[in-house]
């Protein structure tokens, strides 16, 4: 069993995905014993009852996967994936104000959906859709995150044209420090990759080839 598993959220994000898809996963997560398995809303319910009594964390996403959404409708995504079962909730950012230099808006979205995410006992990942901004714009969100709660900054949805580098990972880390996790997913498609993004500060990886990547086989471009 490749040590990489622990750190792998299986992920199964797209729109025409079954429900004997999303089981299929959730067999795949106990047997590898990845960290946890990410969907989409729709879909939480199941996976938590799915992996009750294993180790393998329920995800899902909030504002997925534009992130132009008001925060009040993220809130109340979050709580319902909290009432569902939600372990773990990935919201994207608010990326119009991210690249208008908003903080304040950034700031304030993060942080609602960081309270409601906490008051149901799960934990928030952020995620930048860092193809879409400069270096300083990642900064200033990465910034806003660890400000609001964010217990999590992920580089991108994989869904947005870009996937995760290991110098956004790297920018990631140096700006969030030790403080908080960082997930890269989108693009690590082999064990090489996920030990390239770990080396580069890495303590989550979001992969739809996860079992690819533990066999140590290179897997599939799709999310």
């Amino acid at each position: 069993m490749s040590d990489i598993a622990s750190y792998i959220d299986h992920t199964l994000l797209k729109p025409e995905a079954s429900r004997e898809d999303i089981l299929r996963v959730c067999e795949e997560a106990v047997k590898y014993r990845f960290a946890s398995v990410c969907v989409n809303p729709i879909w939480t319910a199941l996976v938590h009852s799915r992996l009750k009594g294993s180790d393998v964390k329920t995800c899902s996403v909030v504002g997925f996967p534009l992130g132009a959404t008001p925060t009040d409708v993220k809130v109340y995504e979050a709580r319902g994936a909290n009432l569902d079962g939600a372990d773990e909730i990935d919201m994207v950012i608010n990326i119009a104000a991210a690249r208008a230099g908003d903080r304040s808006s950034l700031y304030m979205d993060i942080a609602a959906v960081a309270d409601a995410v906490h008051a149901g006992g799960a934990i928030l990942k952020v995620i930048l859709e860092t193809h879409l901004l400069t270096n300083e714009q990642k900064v200033m969100v990465c910034e806003a995150a660890v400000e609001a709660g964010a217990d999590f900054v992920k580089t991108s949805t994989g869904f947005g044209g870009g996937g995760a580098t290991v110098e956004d990972d790297e920018l990631m880390r140096r700006t969030v420090g030790p403080r908080i996790g960082a997930k890269p997913p989108g693009g690590v498609r082999s064990i090489e990759d996920a030990r390239a993004m770990i080396e580069a500060g890495a303590t989550r990886i979001g992969a739809s080839s996860s079992v690819a990547i533990v066999k140590g086989e290179q897997g599939a471009a799709a999310y």
